[in-house]
């Protein structure tokens, strides 16, 4: 494989590892409301466990609120118990034909633990580019020692996946720090 693909290939790794840490970054929980806290809910309906999204619509009628309306009226009791079972830590109010969940303004202490889980996160993102740096450096090496290519376009080969590591990190701590400032934000 040419070095040049093999770069190519790396970074393509690296920036869906960044576009993962991003999505991750948006299940936590942050004083306002938003549908991707409810993505990891599963409901039991139909016979099986299916996530919320698939039984009912999730909108933002307010700042501090959600609202989930089944497409289904008979669902409304299993998606209540799924919110309840799953851990976004949120109360659903049934009304009859929706439910209703509010979202409380975060405590210090929870802001707190928030930022934790996001610098791990954090960690998690800029582990899984660094492994991707890995890979692409022992593929590198072995190239060069099966004399594929020379010293020289290894060493500029490496030069190149270090900045490309260097940016994609970057990356990951620029949306880290949006979202620290969003979780701070009263």
């Amino acid at each position: 494989m040419p070095i040049n693909d093999l770069l190519t290939s790396a970074e393509s790794k690296m920036a869906k590892s960044v576009e993962a840490t991003r999505h991750e970054f948006t299940l936590i929980r942050t004083g306002r409301a938003n549908p991707a806290v409810l993505e990891h809910v599963m409901v039991s309906a139909y016979g099986s466990e299916l996530p919320l999204q698939q039984v009912a619509s999730i909108t933002v009628p307010d700042p501090r609120q959600l609202l989930v309306t089944p497409f289904d009226k008979n669902n409304l009791a299993a998606i209540e118990k799924g919110i309840l079972k799953s851990d976004v830590n949120l109360t659903p109010v049934n009304d009859g034909t929706a439910i209703r969940l509010n979202i409380p303004p975060l405590t210090e202490e929870r802001r707190r633990e928030f930022i934790k889980q996001l610098h791990k996160k954090i960690e998690l993102g800029h582990a899984a580019i660094r492994n991707v740096r890995h890979e692409c450096l022992n593929q590198l090496r072995t190239l060069a020692k099966n004399k594929e290519c020379g010293e020289d376009d290894e060493k500029r080969a490496q030069e190149k996946l270090q900045k490309l590591t260097d940016q994609y990190i970057a990356m990951i701590d620029k949306a880290g720090k949006v979202k620290e400032q969003e979780l701070l934000e009263v």
